[in-house]
């Protein structure tokens, strides 16, 4: 889980939700990406409050692809998966992605999506940026979830769409497919998000 000035509210319910999975062979990764503010303390104290299950590295500011590469560095257990600092899993997200695992090396699945309107459910298509696609025609970071040997062989390259240009690539080399379950809880309704920006800035290019 990649953290950049995200709240800690927001943060420590993205981490409750691993926490409360009904499978707790896992280990969190929390990557700092040079956060500022005063929230950091509440971070690891809390990190500290569970230092079994969680792991906390920080580095500067190098945006998230950077820093979920770092995580996977580091990380060791058998599968990889990703969790936005403002989102959530559902209590068997963790189960429900093990059992796709049986034929297949890399998933990436629909979500839960919270939103404030309709046009919420769409983002700008990554081959053309003035039209819309659905979230469910769309491939997103948290809902990957795959073998370690996946992750390990592909870096994350940074810009709008890393997640879609990741499974692409992986599509080439291993067995991917995508499912559709809504155990990841995706909040759209959050006006700092990337895509949110991004949406600001193409409606206001073209008026």
């Amino acid at each position: 889980m990649a953290v950049y000035n995200t709240e800690f509210y927001l943060i420590k319910r993205a981490i409750d939700s691993v926490l409360e999975q009904d499978f707790q062979d896992f280990e969190l990764i929390i990557i700092d990406d040079g956060s500022k503010g005063n929230d950091r303390k509440s971070l690891l104290d809390y990190v500290e409050k569970h230092e079994d299950k969680l792991v906390y590295i920080r580095h500067s500011n190098r945006g998230q692809a950077e820093s979920i590469n770092r995580g996977v560095l580091n990380s060791v257990g058998e599968f990889i998966t990703i969790l936005d600092s403002d989102d959530e899993y559902k209590p068997f997200h963790l189960s429900t992605c093990l059992k796709e695992m049986e034929n297949v090396d890399l998933i990436c699945s629909t979500t839960e999506t919270v939103v404030n309107s309709m046009d919420d459910y769409y983002v700008p298509d990554k081959n053309d940026l003035s039209k819309p696609i659905h979230l469910d025609d769309a491939i997103l970071f948290g809902t990957l979830f795959g073998h370690h040997k996946v992750f390990k062989s592909i870096d994350f390259e940074g810009g709008f769409a890393a997640d879609s240009a990741f499974y692409e690539r992986a599509q080439i080399q291993f067995r991917a497919k995508k499912v559709f379950q809504k155990s990841y809880i995706y909040y759209r309704n959050n006006p700092n998000s990337t895509c949110a920006i991004l949406k600001k800035e193409l409606s206001s290019n073209s008026n």
